[in-house]
């Protein structure tokens, strides 16, 4: 079974012929291809575009290369680079498409791959200010970050970015219950390609080597990166610490007392940047809810795909609290939130005494897992896989409590009831509610 991929085909719809270059960025093998070429593809052929009207090419497929061969026969199609690589001859391309747009009014572009083409900014810049076509594109490269295309497209690109399979999108391409669902998805993620597949050692193999003969290759290769082993060890490093606080002085401390190994605070920051522009990691920042301004450092990492992050552990670290809460992370973001780390201030009554027998009040910093915004709505949301003993109760709430603003507040927990709320408007929620069945107002 194909996943239908909803949420991302209704964004590529609601973007038809807004003037602008829509570009689908994620991780290899989030399926960004597949999204464009097939589903997105059908979806125009349902709303009545005609076929001849849309042009699919990839630029890593011979077959389609060789349709490029006939223009300009004196010039190669293949550029080849000094690295061994290639690029795509962009003047063949674009006598082709003028070729195959003739006389037609409206037409569809859909381009894979797309960095592969030489000077691809310029010919799609071009193509766009035709008026005529409208264009989707996905690519590998660095220069697909979403820090790059405001730059690179100078206000011409429409990002959508796309993360592995949600929980609830897994849900629909698997047999099995809710319970074994879980546990699979927990252990090895949602990459397409690794959640169809049904032996359990055939998809834990093919996350290893995927980690190994892609991602790390991917980085090492843009980033050309010569100390290779001190990468594998911060990524591995960032593995072991989902859901906690990350400090690269910390991290590299870790390498001398730990790995008897030198590296700086400064090649740890960049190491896990390089991993970010991947789309294998997310930073979230810690934001002071009551200061309104966010705090610098430490912050935390979450995968964008568990089974990846469990890949680089060898599936030796799966504990559900801690993925439980990256699940969490990566479903806000699906459902179009900006996510970051709360911090709330409080003064609290400690047992110390001043000379004429007052308390002394000492300042904390209490957290709150994720403030999810999106427009004009918020949410203060905490992760607790239990809440079976009151002092976690009270430890989960306490820093809800402490917000004096009127947005909604949340703990997610798999308590298996049903949503409620408490008298200090505290919602409590079953992990498989939120997952599945959640509406927020957005």
């Amino acid at each position: 079974m194909d996943y239908p991929r909803e949420s991302y085909v209704r964004k590529l719809s609601g973007r038809i012929d807004n003037g602008l270059i829509k570009i689908i960025t994620g991780s290899r093998r989030a399926g960004k291809s597949f999204l464009m070429n097939n589903l997105f593809y059908s979806c125009l052929l349902n709303m009545n575009v005609s076929e001849s009207c849309i042009l699919r090419f990839a630029f890593d497929s011979d077959d389609d290369l060789d349709l490029l061969d006939g223009y300009f026969p004196d010039e190669e199609t293949k550029i080849k680079q000094k690295d061994g690589s290639y690029l795509v001859n962009s003047r063949k391309f674009r006598a082709y498409v003028k070729d195959w747009a003739k006389d037609r009014m409206r037409l569809f572009l859909l381009l894979d791959e797309v960095q592969l083409l030489d000077g691809f900014i310029s010919t799609l810049n071009g193509f766009l200010g035709r008026g005529t076509y409208d264009i989707y594109v996905t690519g590998s490269n660095s220069r697909f970050l979403s820090s790059d295309i405001a730059t690179e497209f100078r206000g011409r690109g429409s990002e959508i970015h796309v993360l592995p399979l949600s929980f609830s999108e897994y849900m629909e391409g698997t047999e099995n219950g809710l319970e074994t669902a879980w546990k699979d998805y927990v252990e090895t993620g949602g990459i397409p390609v690794v959640a169809k597949m049904k032996d359990r050692t055939e998809r834990r193999t093919y996350l290893r080597d995927l980690c190994e003969q892609t991602y790390l290759k991917d980085v090492i290769s843009r980033n050309r990166i010569r100390n290779t082993s001190a990468l594998s060890d911060v990524l591995d490093i960032s593995a072991s610490l989902i859901g906690s606080l990350v400090n690269p002085r910390r991290i590299a401390n870790t390498f001398g007392t730990v790995l008897n190994k030198d590296i700086t605070a400064d090649t740890v920051s960049d190491y896990i940047r390089f991993f970010e522009e991947a789309f294998l990691l997310s930073k979230a920042r810690r934001y002071d809810v009551k200061g309104r301004m966010y705090i610098g450092t430490p912050y935390k990492l979450y995968f964008e795909d568990v089974g990846v992050r469990n890949a680089r552990l060898n599936f030796r670290q799966i504990e559900e609290p801690h993925i439980m809460e990256n699940i969490i992370y990566n479903e806000l973001r699906f459902r179009g939130f900006n996510v970051d780390i709360g911090v709330v201030s409080v003064n609290e009554k400690s047992e110390k005494e001043d000379r004429n027998g007052h308390p002394i009040y000492e300042a904390k910093a209490l957290e709150v897992d994720f403030i999810a915004t999106a427009g004009d709505s918020k949410y203060y949301i905490q992760s607790a896989l239990s809440l079976d003993e009151s002092a976690k109760e009270i430890q989960e709430k306490k820093p809800l409590r402490n917000i004096d603003d009127s947005f909604t507040k949340i703990i997610i927990t798999r308590n298996g009831l049903h949503t409620f709320q408490d008298d200090d408007g505290i919602v409590t929620m079953d992990l498989f509610d939120f997952l599945l069945n959640w509406n927020p107002a957005i």
